[in-house]
């Protein structure tokens, strides 16, 4: 499979399978996707070079044209182009593959000292009651990931909620025990810390500087748009005090290992905006992501806001590339693509590993695939004492990939976005295994961005 498209005056060709990435002429892009019309675009023979000059030879010298058939035959032969999938084979093989939990998200407040209209959570409620983790049911979670991660070394621990700060003294309990156990099992706990950061204040910067590998903040961008969606409980907006606090945070940790983290709805469709301005405030490391509500939401996303939010991304890639040649380069979460090898094959196939290699563990200890089903009950795996009980559940989960996904086997992205989000197809469709249309559409045009900004930085190093 071969994707063509031409961003910011580059003409690209991406070889789906392979991953390989060209930049090419307008000439040999022409070229290109006449070969691929052809039946067996992997063998260019003589027929079809006749009928390539015959074509173009009214456009371009027959002797280029020759010469440029003969480059692309030679790419072929390289595994670089018109390659043939090798992964669906492998997938026998990859549903029956062994799983260990890798990763817990633990949700030590469900309660929030914020309102957020798009919350998921219902203000850190996730459809039921208010509760903080114990220590004990925490100390629980870090014992079954540590006795269910097998012989993996590195663990990955999200403190999230709601708010987590709302329950700091546990945070801190808990990293104390997560140290104390990686020394007896041979483990190494990642922490990572996401707040809003009301709570947020010298001494918390302090621990979480020296046991968090990452903090996320969440701000949605300009201060209009993120007191309208981020209020207080009384209306009050909680941009002004929050800024001062992350910049405290971005600056004391060298500009490395944390993001600010956005939503844009509706009530933002210029969310390029937000992220510009988010740079303007100095931080380097910036992920603002479409938000996922009902269409009954009025600040829901729309199919009709697709061309809208796509010229966003485009206008976003071309002043990331300018303010790179300027020296004045920032990291956005969603063009950030690693075109030199990528992911594992289990990775480029089912993404995330929610309901296997991740999981969610509530306030009182039960587990579900991810924080998004929290709260749906069908998707109850177990708790922290007896374990994972619903196995159907977890082999659901373990099946669901690119291939499991009719909508994905012609996609060009899907080996980057692996089959998008679970849950959001469950929220719209009733099953894992579709997808959120709206999303598809977002992360195509993600991906073509983030390979030109790979393209024209190449280019400006030539």
């Amino acid at each position: 499979m071969v994707h063509q498209y031409i961003n910011n005056g580059y003409h690209i060709v991406l070889d789906v399978n392979s991953g390989s990435v060209h930049v090419v002429d307008e000439m040999v892009y022409e070229l290109i996707a006449f070969v691929n019309e052809q039946e067996n675009p992997g063998n260019i023979e003589k027929k079809v070079i006749s009928l390539a000059v015959d074509r173009f030879k009214d456009k371009y010298d027959e002797r280029d044209i020759q010469e440029a058939l003969e480059e692309i035959q030679e790419l072929t032969k390289e595994g670089m182009l018109f390659t043939e999938d090798v992964y669906e084979p492998y997938l026998k093989d990859f549903k029956k593959r062994p799983t260990v939990v890798k990763a817990l998200c633990l949700h030590i407040a469900h309660d929030c000292n914020l309102a957020c209209q798009y919350c998921f959570a219902e203000e850190g409620e996730y459809h039921g009651r208010r509760a903080l983790m114990s220590f004990e049911v925490g100390k629980k979670a870090l014992d079954f990931l540590i006795a269910n991660s097998g012989s993996r070394r590195n663990l990955e621990v999200d403190f999230f909620g709601g708010e987590p700060l709302m329950n700091f003294d546990v945070v801190k309990q808990l990293v104390a025990y997560g140290r104390e156990q990686e020394k007896i099992h041979d483990k190494n706990f990642r922490f990572t810390l996401t707040t809003n950061g009301v709570l947020l204040n010298d001494d918390i910067l302090e621990f979480a500087n020296k046991e968090m590998a990452n903090i996320v903040l969440s701000i949605d961008g300009r201060k209009e748009i993120n007191d309208k969606m981020r209020p207080f409980r009384n209306g009050k907006g909680s941009y002004d005090l929050i800024v001062p606090k992350f910049k405290k945070v971005a600056e004391s940790r060298n500009q490395t290992n944390y993001y600010v983290r956005g939503t844009f709805t509706r009530n933002n469709l210029d969310f390029a905006s937000d992220v510009l301005h988010l740079a303007d405030l100095g931080f380097e490391q910036i992920s603002v992501e479409p938000v996922v509500a009902e269409e009954g939401d009025d600040y829901a996303l729309r199919m009709e806001d697709v061309p809208k939010l796509c010229e966003e991304y485009d206008k976003l890639a071309k002043e990331m590339v300018r303010r790179k040649k300027d020296g004045k380069c920032f990291n956005f979460f969603h063009f950030m693509i690693d075109l030199s090898g990528g992911p594992c094959v289990a990775k480029r196939i089912s993404g995330c590993g929610s309901g296997t290699e991740y999981l969610a563990v509530t306030p009182w200890g039960d587990l579900y695939p991810c924080h998004q089903f929290v709260g749906k009950e069908e998707f109850l795996l177990g708790n922290v004492e007896d374990g994972i009980v619903k196995t159907d559940v977890v082999d659901e989960f373990k099946c669901c990939n690119v291939y499991a996904k009719e909508k994905c086997k012609n996609c060009f992205a899907k080996f980057y976005c692996s089959g998008g989000c679970a849950a959001n197809s469950y929220n719209f469709h009733g099953s894992i295994n579709d997808v959120y249309e709206v999303g598809c559409e977002l992360q195509r045009k993600r991906v073509e961005c983030a390979i030109m900004i790979q393209a024209a930085m190449a280019d400006e190093e030539v």
